[in-house]
């Protein structure tokens, strides 16, 4: 019996101590989780502006290329280029002060950009209710300077077609020599670079919206372009000197937002055309109402 009880205590006595044991032991390896844990998050909050800067940063291939606006700049006119018919002519040629002119820099061995931006330009002039030749003349120039006149008719042919353009369409492809080029890229701000492992240009896309005099009036980014916004562009490049009385008080309801890089309505005009229309219906309304009492009157006399 005694031998139980002392067996009996003797086991109680393991547990409380592997109990103690336990209490003293447990909190610590609860604590390391936690400061382990805190350790990883400030560690991490210290790479968040490394990993910014590295998703930020320019990659070599593509530092100095871009587009930077100069808008009211003059282009030289009297730069030369080769036409697609390989008669060598100058940009004075194409801004006779008649009609604004639009302008598209690409390379026509471009494997993807130029043909994109050409293709959009196309889809847009094919929803345009203007005709190419009637209220503005396109000129697109390759700033590739081994590329050909040859080489730039097929395009041009290629373009005309899928439009069903006749041949002497007003729109017209150009190549030329480096010098040139650059002239007329710096001054439209059009920078762009050769990636000789890829064997291709790297570059912006955007077309470019000259008065018929050569100065740059407005960029038109990207890819595609609503008709809205290539027609509006011409309009304000020409001043008000194409397109009908509607498409003026258009122009006048709308102005080219640079944050969004579109047209947008300008609400201020838009109410004070409402407020024209307005005073002058009601004035309409009273001449006949005041014409009308006087017929009356007359009648009953």
């Amino acid at each position: 019996m005694d031998h139980r009880l002392r067996l009996k205590q003797k086991v109680l006595k393991n547990q409380k101590c592997q109990a103690l044991l336990k209490s003293k032991t447990m909190p610590t390896f609860k604590k390391l989780p936690s400061v382990f844990n805190l350790f990883l998050i400030f560690y991490s909050l210290l790479l968040i502006p490394y990993f910014v800067w590295a998703a930020e940063k320019t990659p070599p291939e593509l530092e100095g290329v871009g587009i930077t606006e100069q808008l009211g700049a003059y282009i030289n006119l009297d730069t030369s280029f080769v036409d697609q018919n390989g008669k060598n002519i100058s940009l004075k040629n194409y801004f006779k002060g008649d009609v604004p002119v639009v302008l598209a820099l690409v390379y026509y061995s471009c494997p993807s950009l130029c043909n994109l931006l050409l293709n959009g330009l196309k889809d847009t002039l094919s929803r345009l209710d203007w005709k190419v030749g009637e209220k503005f003349r396109i000129v697109t120039v390759s700033f590739d300077p081994e590329e050909t006149y040859e080489l730039a008719a097929k395009k041009r042919e290629t373009y005309l077609q899928s439009l069903n353009l006749p041949a002497n369409t007003d729109w017209h492809f150009l190549t030329g020599q480096e010098e040139n080029i650059k002239r007329l890229t710096e001054t439209i701000g059009f920078s762009y670079k050769y990636d000789k492992s890829q064997m291709q240009y790297a570059h912006s896309a955007a077309i470019y919206v000259l008065t018929p005099e050569g100065k740059i009036s407005r960029y038109l980014f990207g890819i595609m372009f609503e008709p809205r916004d290539l027609k509006l562009s011409l309009l304000e490049a020409s001043e008000g000197k194409v397109g009908n009385f509607v498409d003026r008080m258009i122009m006048f309801c709308y102005h080219y937002d640079p944050q969004g890089r579109k047209y947008s309505l300008y609400s201020i005009r838009l109410m004070r055309v409402a407020g024209y229309v307005t005073v002058l219906s009601l004035a309409v309304f009273l001449f006949f109402l005041s014409r009308r009492k006087r017929e009356t009157k007359n009648r009953n006399q």
